[in-house]
């Protein structure tokens, strides 16, 4: 097979796409932390906590994971499928597109254009854009998985499928709308059934952008970095379905306590708890195909990275069907433990996992190896110390404003009657997140670094191979 015709500019494109777009989000997480404790760090009119925040979050969800998503399973499904994609020249225009298209959403967000939908604050003309570019995508994964040289279909195939199928059908439902202008519309959902179908999008948007797609370059990139073959495909294969089944019925357990029928966040919650079983199936597998061999994870700096974020998986998917609970949501709904829970798996799983395979990919692209293994193994410390401290200190965070908000003196009266005493005790845990979030940004500052060196290395001998050009022939006058 020709190396050029599995179209490495694209994969290459869409990573270099998400790490710039990675960087600035979280540098915009970084200020907003800073807001939340210093009140004087907010610029109005666009430089605000209001308008940043969607920024922050969209940028590193859609900027960061799905630019990341396009370019690595691309990757994959090429290797599976054992051909180019079949229309490469379209994923070209799709890359184009994808970097127009965040960069709108930043600038639009910035100057208060909303839907006012969690993950879905987008106004229509760019809904419309996200669409035209998730066709795009899906033309080209499904176009290639049809045409397939290779008729077994691996696990990471299934997944990158069930991404495409599901963030479509999630995004079309959620972003039906009624457009008045170029730059206002009106969801088709009110009230309840608004807020019902908004948490039924936010959290498969979770499990479809967050999950499923990561899980498909966990369960191929592992293998391949450690040498190591994945240790039951029966598993991962059972696992698969048993989430794509279990997720779409969870999203109600947002809406605890509140006037949704008490049977709809009930089913949400058993869901949930079922949960757990899919998601550790794919935790043991990573362990046990490690456990063939654990001198990798000392021998190979990726295994860590993949063995981390898995296990960061594993103990989100336990924390996160224990907070559906309704005796645990009524203390920590609301509360900073949510953002602990969810950073948790962005910056522990999602990050740790695209990171090393990002490490993996760009060094084949050139046939050459990783510009310093010791600064990736910088990386990987510096990440996992600042993911740490940030959960920790959101969880305890979210657990003293829950006891403090319901607090009662012996009369049943509450204690904390004026809301800005709860806040006002917050300000420590929060000036630690931001030094949580500074230690971790340094971290990919170090990957962002060791990725171009290696890319500079990977041109530099691709010069040196090249064949000499023939010197020009010199006749007299």
């Amino acid at each position: 097979m020709n190396e050029y015709r599995y179209d490495h500019r694209t994969v290459q494109g869409f990573i270099l796409s998400a790490i710039f777009w990675g960087v600035v989000g979280i540098v915009i997480g970084l200020l907003i932390s800073v807001q939340m404790w210093l009140p004087a760090a907010n610029f109005p009119p666009y430089l605000t906590f209001g308008r940043l925040r969607p920024v922050h979050t969209n940028g590193l969800a859609f900027g960061l994971g799905v630019g990341a998503i396009f370019g690595l399973s691309y990757w994959i499904v090429m290797r599976l499928c054992k051909r180019p994609l079949l229309f490469p020249r379209l994923a070209r225009v799709q890359l184009w597109l994808f970097n127009a298209g965040i960069a709108l959403a930043a600038i639009s967000l910035m100057a208060g254009h909303t839907q006012s939908l969690e993950y879905a604050e987008l106004e229509w003309p760019l809904d419309v854009a996200i669409v035209v570019l998730w066709v795009m995508f899906a033309v080209n994964v499904f176009g290639t998985v049809l045409k397939r040289r290779e008729e077994q279909m691996y696990v990471s195939l299934w997944y990158v499928i069930a991404t495409v199928i599901a963030v479509a059908v999630l995004y079309l439902v959620n972003n039906l709308a009624l457009p008045v202008s170029l730059t206002k519309s009106y969801p088709v959902f009110a009230g309840v059934n608004s807020a019902n179908v908004q948490w039924w999008y936010g959290h498969n948007a979770v499990g479809f952008v967050f999950t499923t797609p990561i899980l498909a370059m966990f369960y191929y990139f592992l293998p391949k970095a450690t040498g190591l073959p994945i240790w039951s495909h029966r598993l991962s294969i059972v696992a698969f379905w048993s989430l794509v089944f279990a997720y779409l019925w969870t999203g109600a357990h947002h809406l605890v306590y509140t006037p949704l029928p008490d049977w709809i966040q009930t089913l949400a919650i058993v869901f949930t708890l079922f949960l757990i079983a899919p998601s550790w199936g794919s935790v043991v597998n990573g362990y046990y195909t490690v456990g063939q061999d654990w001198s990798k994870m000392r021998s190979n700096y990726l295994t860590k990275f993949f063995i981390l974020g898995i296990t960061f998986y594993g103990l989100q998917t336990v924390q996160g069907p224990t907070q559906a609970l309704r005796v645990v949501s009524q203390l920590i709904h609301f509360t900073d433990w949510v953002p602990g829970h969810v950073h948790m798996g962005t910056m522990g799983w999602v990050t740790m996992v695209i990171t090393a395979s990002v490490y993996y990919v760009i060094p084949k692209i050139y046939g050459t190896e990783i510009h310093s293994v010791k600064l990736a193994n910088v990386h990987f410390w510096l990440v996992l110390v600042g993911q740490l401290l940030f959960s920790i200190t959101m969880w305890i965070t979210g657990i003293r404003q829950g006891w403090m908000w319901k607090a009662t003196d012996a009369q049943g009266k509450l204690v904390y009657r004026n809301f800005v005493d709860t806040v006002a005790g917050n300000y420590p845990y929060w000036q630690t997140r931001t030094l949580a979030g500074i230690v971790f940004t340094v971290g990919m500052l170090f990957f962002v670094y060791n990725v171009l060196m290696t890319i500079r290395k990977g041109r530099a001998l691709e010069r040196q191979a090249a064949p000499a050009a023939p010197a020009a022939s010199v006749t007299a006058a």
